[in-house]
């Protein structure tokens, strides 16, 4: 190759990594501004809820006591959800990484992002018209057997949309995000920490959990932290399964709501102050989402010893 040449496709390469940074410096650039001005189109169009006389927020105690129970609400739906997709998420994709037959693993993750892609409002419907029917009679019988506990208290729901219904079809939405970000993070562990935990005699259990999970941990927690970003963010499925009404501890009483559900089904006939209290509303729930981005990141810093790129 000549002199020339080599100095021509030099410099083409050098022009292409001018051009590909130029690309990624403005697509990190356009991100910034559009969530910044989400961020002041919420902060604008809130502002006169924080400043109207508290007699004029609805339920006639300021917006304080408006949106604490709806938060509440919201964070409850999400912590059901977790609490039951979670295990579950991470049992199907170490089955499906390590322990199914290759062919058997293959369907098994198709499946998985098939549900992964069906629209909430089909989950919805099925928590509506199929789950919540059935659901009414187990809550029936925890009334009845195991009131004494607040969150199991009666009268039980007849129709069984409740906050209980509402999380665990959340935990359905949110199973195939775990399973499918746990799965890929889990292949990606080396094959040599796995034979060489085999090699020293343990078990294939005993090296998923000395090799495999220490390895995925920050993955693992960064696809729960991404499910959680959609059990706090879902609106339709969560309209359709939960019928609205004041803050119950119990978990199969009629009651409680989120903000998202409170948002879609109040927004279309909003107007003037109660627009600016929805407005509001969301801008709680972007905070929130925030704030739990900034911990998954914080956790995963604190253990980044155990990343693949380390």
């Amino acid at each position: 190759m000549s002199t020339n040449t080599l100095k021509a496709t030099t410099d083409r390469g050098r022009a292409g990594d001018r051009i590909f940074s130029g690309i990624s410096l403005t697509a990190g650039v356009l991100i910034l501004a559009v969530l910044f001005s989400v961020a002041v189109f919420l902060l604008v169009q809130a502002a006169p809820t924080f400043t109207a006389d508290p007699t004029e927020i609805t339920g006639g105690n300021g917006f304080a006591a408006y949106i604490l129970p709806i938060v509440i609400g919201t964070v409850i739906a999400a912590v059901i959800a977790l609490v039951i997709a979670t295990p579950i998420g991470i049992a199907v994709a170490l089955f499906i990484s390590h322990y199914a037959p290759r062919r058997l693993a293959r369907a098994f993750g198709y499946v998985i992002d098939l549900l992964a892609a069906i629209p909430s409002v089909i989950y919805g419907a099925w928590g509506y018209i199929v789950l919540a029917p059935q659901l009414a009679k187990g809550y029936t019988w925890l009334a009845e057997n195991l009131g004494w506990i607040p969150i199991f208290a009666g009268p039980a729901s007849q129709t069984g949309k409740t906050m209980l219904t509402a999380g665990i079809v959340l935990a359905v939405m949110v199973i195939p995000i775990i399973t499918s970000l746990s799965r890929e993070i889990f292949l990606q562990t080396p094959n040599l920490h796995e034979e060489a935990a085999l090699a020293m005699g343990a078990t294939r259990w005993e090296m998923v959990r000395m090799a495999v999970l220490p390895f995925a941990r920050p993955g693992i927690i960064s696809a729960t932290m991404l499910g959680l970003g959609r059990a706090l963010g879902e609106t339709m499925a969560v309209a359709l399964v939960l019928s609205p009404g004041a803050l119950v501890a119990s978990l199969v009483k009629t009651g409680n709501q989120t903000i998202a559900a409170e948002i879609a089904l109040n927004f279309p006939e909003a107007f003037g102050l109660r627009l600016n209290e929805l407005i509001a509303a969301g801008l709680v729930l972007f905070v929130i989402t925030l704030i739990v981005n900034m911990i998954a990141r914080f956790i995963i810093t604190r253990h980044k010893e155990f990343s693949g790129a380390n």
